[in-house]
């Protein structure tokens, strides 16, 4: 059975602006409240993760992410009206992706797609 798995990606420039990896981050962030849990949950380096979000908030028209430095209650990260409804979209895009909307041409690259590589010669 082949199996065809396709990654979204959208650029800025040389920059991925939004991917799976990025989606996820945002999700993180939803959830916890901290762009330092966000990376804990998925296990990467909070300076990887500011620099992703760092990124996203570069790329599109409006922030993705809020944040407030500092300590206690008001200190953290949460996402924008503007991050929620990009998440939402690229998501939306994404489950049509897998879904198959993309059509005939998807089922012309999976049926000359062979189930393994020729071997070296």
């Amino acid at each position: 059975m082949r199996r065809l798995k396709l990654k979204l990606q959208l650029y800025c420039g040389d920059e991925i602006a939004i991917g799976p990896g990025k989606a996820d981050l945002l999700d993180a962030i939803d959830q916890t409240g901290s762009i330092s849990a966000a990376a804990r949950s998925l296990g990467m380096s909070y300076r990887r993760a500011w620099l992703l979000v760092d990124v996203m908030n570069r790329c599109f028209v409006a922030a993705l992410v809020a944040t407030k430095p500092g300590g206690g209650k008001a200190a953290g990260a949460q996402l924008t009206d503007h991050g929620r409804a990009i998440l939402a979209a690229y998501r939306a895009l994404s489950r049509q992706v897998e879904a198959g909307a993309v059509g005939a041409d998807l089922a012309a690259i999976e049926a000359a797609l062979r189930d393994a590589p020729l071997p070296l010669d």
